[in-house]
């Protein structure tokens, strides 16, 4: 008998939660091209790419981060659901 009500799914694992793998390697690879890009001649249209790559990333990531210290602290603003422990 089928019931009414909507199925919930199952909770996340702590490890799809963790965005700090994914900020590393993305911070890593960028850095690896900016690299290549000012040590390689042959690369050096990538520059601007590569220091455009770097600097959205410096926001991206003090966005998130900005974000998730006020979920913690409880701002009436913010985001909910970016700390894995609530």
């Amino acid at each position: 008998m089928p019931s009414d009500s909507e199925p919930t799914p199952p909770p996340l694992s702590s490890a799809l939660l963790n965005p700090q793998p994914v900020i590393a390697a993305g911070a890593l690879l960028w850095a690896l091209a900016a690299i290549a890009a000012f040590t390689i001649p042959a690369l050096h249209s990538w520059r601007p790419i590569t220091v455009a790559g770097l600097g959205v990333g410096v926001f991206g990531l003090s966005l998130f981060l900005w974000q998730r210290a006020a979920a913690r602290r409880g701002s009436r603003g913010a985001q909910t659901g970016m700390d894995q422990h609530q």
